[in-house]
C-alpha cells in the first residue's frame, strides 16, 4: 500500500470486480480504455493479480483516504509485446480536474524508479486523450514513438531513469 496526501493505492484484486466494471461503464471514461463485462473484468483482474505475484508490481485501486471511495486505478503494467513497463491511470469522470491522476501516477512512478530496475517507463496514450497527455507531461514524460495496442493507435510517451520523475506540480491539476 502506498499513501499520498489524499490517496491510498493498493493492488487491484478480484474482489474489486464490481467497482472495476462500474469505473469503465461511463462513456467519458471508456472512450479511451474500453468497457468490461463482469467476466471480462474478472479475467483482467486475474491477470493483474498474477502480474503482482510474478513481477511484484501491477495496477492499483486508488481510493480517497478521507472516505475509502475507489475513484480510479493507476499503476505499472508490463507489456510483453514491447518488453516495457507502462505507467497508467484511469479515473471516474467526476474526479477529473482535481489532480488525483497526477498524484497517484507520481506515487507509482517514484515507487517504480526506487524499486524496479527499469531504464524508463512509458505511458501509452490514444489520440485525443488530452487530459492524459497533460498528466504525462506534468510527470516529465515526452513522446517517444507511435505504436498500436489492441488494434488502437497510441503515442508512446516515456520518462528515462536518467531524467527521473518531475518535481513540477501545477496546483490547477
Amino acid at each position: 500500500m502506498i499513501e499520498t496526501e489524499r490517496l491510498s493505492l493498493r493492488p487491484l484484486q478480484l474482489s474489486d470486480v464490481d467497482a472495476f466494471v462500474d469505473l469503465h461503464a461511463d462513456p467519458r471514461v471508456n472512450r479511451f480504455v474500453g468497457t468490461y463485462t463482469r467476466q471480462q473484468a474478472w479475467d483482467r483482474l486475474a491477470v493483474i493479480e498474477r502480474q503482482w505475484a510474478e513481477r511484484g508490481h501491477g495496477l492499483c485501486a486508488v481510493e480517497l483516504r478521507a472516505s475509502g471511495e475507489l475513484i480510479g486505478r493507476s499503476g505499472l503494467q508490463y507489456w510483453e509485446q514491447f518488453d516495457e513497463v507502462e505507467l497508467g491511470w484511469t479515473f471516474r469522470a467526476e474526479h477529473w480536474g482535481h489532480g488525483y491522476a497526477t498524484e497517484a501516477a507520481r506515487a507509482r512512478l517514484d515507487w517504480g524508479f526506487a524499486t524496479l530496475e527499469e531504464d524508463y517507463f512509458t505511458a501509452l496514450i490514444r489520440p485525443g486523450n488530452e487530459p492524459s497527455v497533460r498528466v504525462a507531461k506534468r510527470l516529465g514524460f515526452s513522446p517517444r514513438r507511435q505504436d498500436t495496442v489492441k488494434g488502437n493507435p497510441v503515442t508512446v510517451y516515456a520518462l528515462d531513469r536518467s531524467t527521473g520523475p518531475s518535481d513540477r506540480h501545477d496546483p490547477a491539476e
